[in-house]
């Protein structure tokens, strides 16, 4: 049955919140089912919460019906506030994969914990409601409720193992952290309030770009202090240098399944509030942000690769391999900022396209150190992990492969994320930016093979078989046919990500994956 642009205006507003409204009924679902589960059936949060996602996901697909159905690549709804768009549709996307995946991973975990409790669940999906509101606003005032719904979401999940020091004190300085740079960007947003008189993103554009043609396309003093300001905020959710400091800690305390859930899921909807802002509402200050953006990559990258060689903690060796990634993004950014035209889009891509294959590749490396623990062992060290091919080989063939994915290796999915960046460099003339960031690709080749020495070359401390459930092998078969697919076959998941950007694929690079 076809649906007139008429009828589907009328229904906007309703189908703009259907995946967040399935995700808020069914978290609400968890909390009162919760006090009737006897503690044997504890399992059932997370296969309500799994239920909840697939829920939600249908409800998406009924989004991207309709918008195809109206013939329209937008819509807004909540008088202008959020929008139905195939970027915020691609997110969304990306949202409830990393959630489905760390549903999977944490049944194991939290049975080991003794924590299975039903708000976990819960604040899983409240958190992925926030992100949905991030990726979809268009309204500084959403994107900001989103951010803390998601935000507060996320620093209970991290100190959720009340018994342990380490998840304790990592949630606390999260917390403190974070409340910090959330107030620094609340100012940012209320000075872009006070300067365009509107908190719409596209209003914002607009008076930014008046002012500056008014004054000789000079910035107002204002309107960089507001900049500034919101950049730290926007840095600081993404976890790039000199705002990453929480990054370690919280990924180190954390539950790990929640470890794998924030450095995919937290960090893809920070990369698409930072894109709306910046490419919508600023971009009438590139000039400004992007020199900034390059001292920032830069720092990034090499504060990062420099501080992962000496980890010794998996969790935390890959916090530092995740705030290097976003170094590799930002170059992305960049290249589209300087450049602006055709050839500068394919930074954008590899952004989206980085952000795809890292839900998999990283949340898949995540699951495997979250097998390995058990009721005597934590399993985050790399001597937790050395001899691991002996105990359990075909986990240490999937480890293997995700952080050769992670490096960069083809012919698996991360390959295609570096390509593009370093294309997008290229094609826009930046190529001492894209020469030291194949020079840090090769450092984190070295600190990712520092894992596969351990699990392949070391004898075992540990001799005990590794034994893994359904729901775990669940998630590593996903992952893992998800990092080999994308990587061997890109094509579907490249037009995917130029569908949601509206382009037409690069011909260079249909003739490389033909």
């Amino acid at each position: 049955m076809q649906v007139s642009i008429a009828q589907f205006f009328q229904r906007s507003d309703y189908l703009m919140s259907l995946p967040m409204i399935l995700l808020t009924i069914f978290a609400l679902g968890i909390l009162l089912i919760d006090l009737m589960l006897p503690d044997d059936w504890k399992w059932a949060n997370a296969a309500t919460a799994f239920v909840g996602v697939l829920f939600a996901t249908a409800g998406l697909i009924k989004v991207q019906i309709a918008l195809g159905e109206a013939h329209r690549q937008m819509v807004p709804a909540f008088m202008n506030s959020m929008v139905i768009d195939r970027f915020a549709i691609y997110f969304w996307y990306l949202f409830l994969a990393g959630a489905a995946v760390a549903i999977l991973m944490s049944v194991h975990y939290m049975d080991v914990e003794r924590e299975h409790h039903g708000e976990f669940y819960a604040l899983i999906l409240f958190s992925v409601v926030g992100m949905m509101c991030m990726a979809s606003g268009w309204d500084v005032v959403l994107i900001f409720i989103g951010l803390e719904l998601m935000a507060i979401s996320t620093y209970v999940l991290v100190g959720f193992l009340r018994r342990d020091r380490r998840s304790n004190e990592a949630s606390l300085k999260y917390l403190l952290l974070g409340a910090f740079s959330s107030g620094i960007f609340a100012y940012g947003l209320s000075l872009l309030y006070g300067l365009a008189g509107s908190t719409n993103l596209v209003i914002i554009r607009q008076r930014l770009a008046q002012q500056m043609a008014a004054a000789g396309d000079h910035a107002d003093p204002v309107a960089v202090l507001a900049l500034l300001t919101v950049a730290t905020g926007l840095l600081f959710k993404i976890a790039a240098v000199p705002f990453h400091q929480w990054a370690p800690d919280a990924y180190e305390g954390a539950p790990t399944s929640i470890t794998g859930f924030m450095s995919v899921a937290v960090k893809s909807a920070a990369w698409a509030m930072l894109l709306r802002i910046l490419l919508l509402g600023l971009a009438p200050l590139h000039k400004i942000w992007v020199p900034l953006l390059v001292f920032v990559s830069i720092a990034t990258m090499t504060a990062a690769n420099l501080a992962a060689l000496t980890q010794n903690n998996l969790k935390r060796l890959l916090a530092y391999s995740s705030i290097a990634h976003v170094g590799y993004m930002l170059l992305g950014l960049i290249a589209f900022g300087s450049a602006n035209t055709p050839s500068g889009v394919d930074g954008i891509r590899g952004i989206l396209i980085y952000l795809l294959v890292y839900t998999f590749m990283n949340l898949g490396a995540f699951a495997v150190i979250t097998s390995l623990r058990r009721r005597d062992v934590i399993g985050d060290e790399i001597d937790d992990i050395a001899g691991l091919f002996f105990r359990a080989p075909t986990e240490s063939v999937l480890m293997l492969v995700f952080l050769l994915s992670l490096a960069g290796i083809p012919p698996l999915a991360g390959f295609w994320g570096k390509y593009f960046i370093f294309l997008s460099l290229i094609e826009t003339g930046h190529y001492v930016l894209a020469s030291l960031a194949v020079l840090y690709a090769v450092f984190g080749l070295y600190y990712y093979m520092r894992i596969a020495n351990a699990m392949l070359m070391r004898q075992a401390l540990d001799k005990e078989p590794l034994k893994i459930g359904g729901s775990m092998a669940a998630a590593l078969g996903v992952t893992a046919l998800a990092t080999l697919l994308i990587g061997i076959y890109p094509e579907p998941f490249i037009r995917a990500v130029d569908w949601s950007l509206g382009l037409s694929q690069h011909p260079a690079i249909a003739h490389l994956v033909k």
